[in-house]
């Protein structure tokens, strides 16, 4: 079980399967493709030929070719060189964080993670617990703690700081519009105790002043609700393009076809609606930390 909607690991950390599977750690082409078509996005929104980019990096163009096309690891100043010259507001940097394998983030999340270290907007509708963007330490550490099997202390650890370097997007990513759809069940369950709930609300309060953060709260009565058929998220590329993703217990589906996102996207604006408002929310939610 993912515990925490944002793909961390519910196995032994060194192993991750493919869609939740507990076979050797998969596809670590894939996540070289990704950074190498990062790469290639910004080398091409500055005009640059992969000839013309090589000598201004400092590496040849059969270089460059290679790491675009996801066959090689990247020198280890190659980043900070790329993300200077092609003025790539630090995603580049941030992309490449994720060639070095981070203990706690599954296999089947890393697609999904990648593009939303780009992405314009993310769209997030949880009913199952707090997700993992805008949990605090304590509770994220309850969730893992909770966990069955039953994790060992390293793998906490490791899971934890998964999830923390993930909430960074909130802040380092302030043209990045994200909103979540959260019900209020969610907060009545005390996980953790009072104090824990407490200090959540507290904190997601804060995170709603964010310009770039819209939180609304899905009230426990309501007559009508778009988003019954569970949990969803939906990101805009730079691009433009609209994906997907869709959360169980034991992995997770990456979703790209049209006739489905259309599907998604609708639900999400029905339930944007149904939802209080911003400032309800808020309210709402200082109603429940006052009542603790």
């Amino acid at each position: 079980m993912t515990h925490g909607t944002d793909g961390i690991d519910s196995t032994t950390y060194g192993t991750f399967g493919n869609g939740g599977g507990r076979s050797g750690e998969p596809e670590p082409q894939y996540i070289l493709k990704m950074f190498g078509e990062v790469v290639k996005t910004f080398r091409k929104r500055a005009r640059l030929t992969q000839e013309q980019f090589a000598p201004l990096v400092g590496y040849s163009p059969e270089t460059i070719a290679s790491i675009e096309q996801g066959r090689r690891l990247p020198p280890p100043d190659f980043a900070e060189r790329a993300d200077s010259i092609l003025d790539a507001f630090g995603v580049i940097l941030a992309a490449a964080k994720h060639l070095t394998r981070r203990k706690g983030l599954a296999s089947w999340f890393r697609q999904w993670a990648q593009l939303e270290l780009t992405a314009l907007s993310l769209y997030t509708y949880e009913c199952r617990l707090i997700p993992g963007l805008l949990q605090t330490p304590a509770y994220a550490r309850m969730l893992f703690t909770d966990q069955l099997p039953p994790l060992g202390e390293e793998q906490i650890e490791a899971q934890l700081t998964a999830r923390l370097e993930r909430q960074e997007l909130l802040r380092n990513r302030p043209n990045t519009a994200f909103s979540f759809i959260l019900e209020e069940h969610l907060f009545l369950r005390d996980l953790g105790g009072e104090e824990v709930t407490r200090e959540l609300i507290d904190h997601i309060l804060d995170l709603s002043e964010l310009r770039n953060v819209d939180i609304q709260i899905m009230p426990l009565v309501r007559h009508h609700h778009a988003g019954l058929d569970g949990p969803m998220r939906l990101l805009e590329t730079p691009e433009h393009q609209w994906l997907g993703y869709l959360e169980g217990q034991e992995h997770g589906q990456f979703v790209s076809e049209p006739k489905v996102i259309s599907a998604l996207q609708m639900r999400c604006a029905s339930m944007r609606s149904q939802a209080l408002s911003l400032d309800d929310s808020k309210s709402l939610m200082r109603r429940m930390r006052g009542a603790r």
